[in-house]
């Protein structure tokens, strides 16, 4: 067996993520325009299906326009499509209002973005422990669980310190720690090497890799094949369809995966560890 493919106990689960002939339209123009029939209809998404499973590693790629912006955002539970189904752990996420997905949003993803979207004013602590106070955790166990966060990521010596007075790949990891406060299902990556270099852009993925070694369900938007291979899958956009499914990547013969016990306990329906 592959040292990347997915353990028996995972592939004989039901999948994390079932998506059925999902399509999203976008209506272009002025209120006017559209009123009178003027506006201009754009096919983001056109009839696409695919399941991904639990602990899996998925890279989304494609050109500019291609429909992996407007995928990820409905994977997500950012936007909504405009036909078709998407279950998250056998969920109908689009059935949900928009207070439900927003509870969804934040018990079950955790999101990593390019630009890190941290507040610069707020220490890393208190960058991690922002998803844990809207979840209602009490203040005693959000400093704990953001500190076991930033401790798995590498920066337990950090955690008083601003974004300013940090690395890219340190604030990196700061969001990354963000993502996994909650224990979520699922994370969402958008280009998270987009702006390090290539040696932080490594350590980044090294640590990615050592958190779906764990069981970390990860989907990741990215332009660069080499970030690409770090996937079990690659799944190529173009033109608002699946191209491509199930693509093999060949895993870095140098990057070894540590195993670590993250220990983050998922959070409740109470808000509670």
């Amino acid at each position: 067996m592959d040292a990347r493919d997915l353990p028996a106990a995972l592939t004989s689960a039901p999948p994390l993520i079932v998506v059925r002939d999902l399509s999203k339209r976008y209506e272009m123009g002025s209120a006017t325009q559209r009123a009178a029939g003027q506006g201009q209809i754009v096919q983001a998404l056109r009839s696409v299906s695919l399941q991904i499973a639990r602990g899996d590693f998925v890279a989304v790629m494609g050109a500019s326009g291609s429909g992996k912006s407007t995928f990820m955002n409905i994977l997500g539970c950012l936007d909504r499509p405009s036909s078709g189904s998407y279950q998250l752990d056998g969920q109908a996420v689009e059935l949900l209002s928009a207070d439900a997905l927003a509870a969804l949003r934040n018990r079950a993803i955790g999101f990593v973005f390019q630009q890190f979207n941290l507040l610069p004013r707020a220490s890393a602590l208190e960058n991690v422990e922002l998803p844990l106070l809207y979840a209602g955790v009490k203040p005693t166990q959000r400093r704990e669980r953001a500190l076991a966060a930033l401790q798995r990521v590498g920066l337990g010596e950090r955690t008083g310190h601003r974004p300013s007075e940090l690395s890219g790949g340190q604030q990196q990891r700061v969001a990354i720690a963000r993502a996994l406060v909650n224990a979520p299902q699922l994370v969402l990556a958008d280009e998270p090497t987009g702006a390090l270099d290539s040696h932080t852009s490594a350590e980044i993925m090294h640590l990615l890799s050592s958190l779906n070694a764990e069981g970390v369900t990860i989907v990741l938007v990215t332009h660069e094949p080499d970030v690409a291979a770090w996937a079990r899958r690659r799944l190529l956009f173009k033109d608002g369809t699946l191209d491509e499914t199930g693509v093999r990547s060949q895993f870095p013969s140098d990057a070894e995966i540590t195993s670590k016990n993250w220990n983050l306990t998922p959070i409740n329906k109470d808000g509670a560890p």
